[in-house]
């Protein structure tokens, strides 16, 4: 019989360049013009804002700020660690990496074997520095199993669940970073260099009508102000339920199955109603009281349009983590809320066992 682990952590991109560029979001997002002037004046922003702002834009308080981001994914490493198993689910989003207008699934199983990926792309692309001092051109290699996730996509679709699945990542596109980065942090000394778990990764689609209309990222209001909208992404019940599927596909089997939900929670980029600067921490608190109260029927209760106004499209990972560990009778060890208003988001740590 397979055994189970659940984790929860985040993947926040900015983590892996240097304190000077981990509020660079907030910095290019104060430069849109149809940002009212009272909504960027730092007078009126809430306590926590101000004081991670400070007089240097946020660089000292990064620090910090990594220093518990950095912490807690050391304990969650170590719970993986002590678990030894012997491959590592990751539900993470995929940002206009695969998915895009030719073709965008609610779920897809990456059904890929080992793969050297370019390991700080995004940087890169904003023309920052690594946290490491690595050069631009440093590769790590994701350890995969083709087989066991084509299994896995096999036994999904037999469960009811129509499984995108993907032998080979789109060409010209930068491999989803969700999954990328699951590995760097979780091997943050390394630099994702040293991982020696295989990952069975599951995209989803948590950008859902956002995921063409801006291109699952950034956007001035500008462009907003006209977008045509996609069809929605799945629905938290239905994230949930992918979740449990999950885990009924390697219940009946002898192997350690660790299951990792990767995102922040609510994203400031994605708050329409907050001007794009600062995430819905409010929206954030309430899922997390639920979720350390064991109440699974709130989450359930969550609907898309809840998620779409509070910034919460990644957490849909953490759907189908908590659908996971209930199926597979898990209970909450250890949990920490980290919250930020400058740094994009609030990032969520946790560590689920068997009793």
């Amino acid at each position: 019989m397979a055994e189970f682990r659940g984790l929860g952590m985040t993947h926040y991109p900015l983590l892996a360049g240097t304190d000077e560029h981990m509020a660079g979001l907030l910095r290019w997002t104060l430069t849109d013009p149809d940002i009212p002037a009272h909504a960027k004046d730092p007078t009126g922003w809430p306590e926590l804002m101000r004081t991670e702002w400070g007089d240097d834009d946020g660089t000292t308080a990064a620090a910090g700020h990594r220093a518990a981001l950095v912490d807690n994914l050391h304990r969650v490493r170590a719970a993986l660690d002590a678990f030894e198993p012997d491959l590592v689910v990751v539900w993470g989003d995929d940002q206009y990496e695969n998915f895009r207008e030719e073709v965008v699934p609610s779920f897809c199983v990456l059904a890929y074997g080992d793969l050297e990926v370019p390991a700080f792309e995004v940087m890169n692309a904003r023309g920052a520095p690594n946290a490491w001092g690595l050069p631009d051109d440093t590769s790590i290699v994701l350890h995969g199993d083709a087989a066991v996730s084509r299994r896995l996509a096999d036994d999904l679709i037999r469960d009811g669940f129509d499984m995108a699945y993907s032998y080979r990542k789109r060409a010209g596109a930068h491999f989803p970073h969700a999954i990328l980065n699951t590995q760097l942090f979780l091997d943050y000394d390394d630099a994702g260099r040293a991982f020696p778990y295989p990952l069975v990764p599951i995209t989803v689609n948590c950008y859902g009508q956002h995921a063409i209309a801006r291109r699952g990222g950034w956007a001035r209001f500008a462009d907003i102000e006209d977008e045509t909208l996609d069809p929605i992404g799945p629905t938290p019940a239905r994230c949930l339920d992918l979740g449990a599927a999950v885990v009924r596909a390697y219940a009946g089997t002898d192997l350690r199955v660790a299951m990792v939900a990767s995102s922040s929670w609510s994203h400031a980029f994605l708050v329409d109603k907050l001007w794009h600067l600062r995430p819905d921490t409010e929206a954030d608190r309430t899922l997390y009281k639920a979720l350390v109260g064991n109440d699974l029927e709130r989450w359930r209760a969550t609907t898309p349009a809840e998620i779409v106004d509070a910034g919460q499209h990644e957490m849909l990972n953490w759907f189908c983590l908590l659908g996971a560990v209930r199926e597979a009778g898990l209970d909450l060890q250890w949990s920490e809320l980290v919250e930020s208003d400058v740094f994009n988001s609030n990032k969520c740590f946790a560590v689920y066992a068997g009793t």
